[in-house]
């Protein structure tokens, strides 16, 4: 835009005006005063309205000007500039704030926005398991077919990602109350942290580019809800917002699984990952050759009936996972009971399927428990004084049944109990100095999407 074909100053004359029209070809000259504000404009309807009234060519064009012009400004919605094209506008003029021109738009020359910088923003939920635990590693799944079902439920990891210009690498974390810094990968890779897990992930992505990573999660670390598979899920899914060739959802879990189980060398089995990239409530059946997601259809007022009568409940106590995993490794190795254990466990998960699928609530009760007491007898460190006094105390006062979620050792209970015994097993657990959390199933697992950044 050649700004002297459309802009006069006041004190110049309807000749000089006519010979910008001419040149800028769009009928219109916008007016300026000393200060180079734009204070009206003339068409040349305007100025040949007034030669008909008797003005002359030599006159000043300020005789000609209209104060009560259109414009805008760099806030104006795009949305609106098009509105006023749409009302036989030609030419609006934007301006700044000192009412100085910036440039002139005309339907033919109004340029759609730049591309913003994008934000990736991801979440990802926790799940809650009924049965089948243990069969999902891999040493026990090579000689047995395992099978487990989880559900996942409303609380979640958080993770945004932001590009950076350069190649440093930023991650801020409200979980560890910590951040790590980094001029680039290599020098991250290299480096000791409390973020070695995410490092790992890292690794196996091998991104080309800087970034500042933000995690946070609704749930508190070694909860026993799969909480690393699902921070990691979400950062694999921010990452994932960036490509144009999209991983999978069985591609996402599997980098998951890779980046904590082999890479980060964290001992566990393969439900977490499945669980918190799919979600819903599905029966996760694991073979030597491949491994199956099976989402259950339940009717809704069996879902709701049962999300009545589960209570979860924080032990307040962490656990080391890997720690319990090892330890049953060595187990399953040694013993053929800890074997049939698991075997037992793997057809009670078919069994509780059929439970849930036909709405039998009070069966599924009783079928936590006998799983739950199958399951302690894996390793001796999957349960403890502590636990089995509040495993206890909620079957002494109305439980019909629960399990410790995750590896063992602390994090969460889920107990099944009927709404009328609910009020009495929460205060004698809450006395038991441990916390309910309240919680909804949710039916989408890892969610990623990308933002403008304003």
């Amino acid at each position: 835009m050649k700004q002297s074909y459309f802009t006069i100053s006041k004190t110049s004359t309807i000749r000089d005006a006519f010979i910008c029209i001419n040149k800028n070809k769009l009928g219109i000259v916008f007016i300026t005063n000393h200060q180079n504000q734009v204070i009206g404009c003339a068409t040349d309807g305007d100025i040949r309205a007034k030669l008909l009234e008797g003005i002359k060519l030599d006159d000043s064009i300020n005789l000609c000007c209209n104060d009560a012009f259109v414009y805008v400004n760099e806030n104006t919605e795009r949305e609106l500039i098009i509105k006023k094209f749409d009302s036989s506008i030609k030419a609006i003029p934007l301006l700044n704030e000192n009412l100085e021109l910036i440039k002139l738009f005309t339907p033919q020359d109004f340029p759609i926005n730049k591309e913003n910088q994008i934000i990736a923003r991801a979440k990802s939920p926790v799940r809650i398991s009924f049965g089948g635990g243990g069969s999902d590693l891999t040493h026990y799944f090579y000689e047995n077919d395992g099978a487990v079902i989880n559900a996942t439920i409303s609380l979640y990891s958080h993770a945004t990602l932001q590009k950076r210009v350069d190649d440093k690498i930023i991650i801020f974390s409200s979980d560890l109350g910590s951040s790590f810094k980094a001029n680039n990968l290599k020098d991250a890779i290299g480096k000791k942290s409390p973020f070695g897990l995410i490092l790992s992930m890292l690794e196996l992505i091998n991104p080309d580019f800087g970034f500042e990573l933000h995690l946070r999660s609704d749930y508190p670390m070694n909860s026993g809800l799969g909480g690393s598979a699902v921070i990691l899920s979400a950062v694999i899914g921010c990452f994932n917002e960036f490509r144009i060739d999209k991983w999978s959802k069985y591609e996402i879990a599997e980098m998951a699984y890779q980046s904590e189980r082999v890479m980060y060398n964290i001992s566990g089995g393969w439900q977490d990952q499945y669980a918190t990239v799919f979600g819903g409530i599905n029966l996760i059946e694991f073979k030597k050759e491949s491994n199956i997601i099976n989402s259950l259809r339940i009717d809704k007022e069996i879902l709701l009936e049962l999300k009545e009568n589960l209570i979860l409940c924080d032990t307040c106590s962490t656990h080391n996972s890997s720690g319990i995993h090892d330890d049953q490794k060595k187990e399953l190795i040694n013993k053929k009971e800890i074997n049939d254990l698991v075997k037992l466990n793997v057809d009670l998960t078919y069994a509780i399927r059929d439970s849930l699928i036909k709405g039998n609530l009070p069966k599924l009760g009783k079928q936590l428990d006998q799983g739950w007491k199958n399951k302690k007898r894996y390793s001796k460190k999957i349960s403890n004084e502590k636990l089995d006094k509040i495993y206890n105390t909620a079957i002494t006062n109305g439980a019909l049944g629960g399990k410790l979620l995750g590896a063992g050792g602390g994090g969460f209970f889920l107990f099944y109990c009927d709404p009328s015994k609910r009020l009495n097993v929460v205060k004698k657990l809450i006395d038991l100095k441990t916390e309910i959390v309240e919680f909804n199933f949710e039916t989408e697992g890892l969610i990623s999407w990308k933002v403008r950044k304003k």
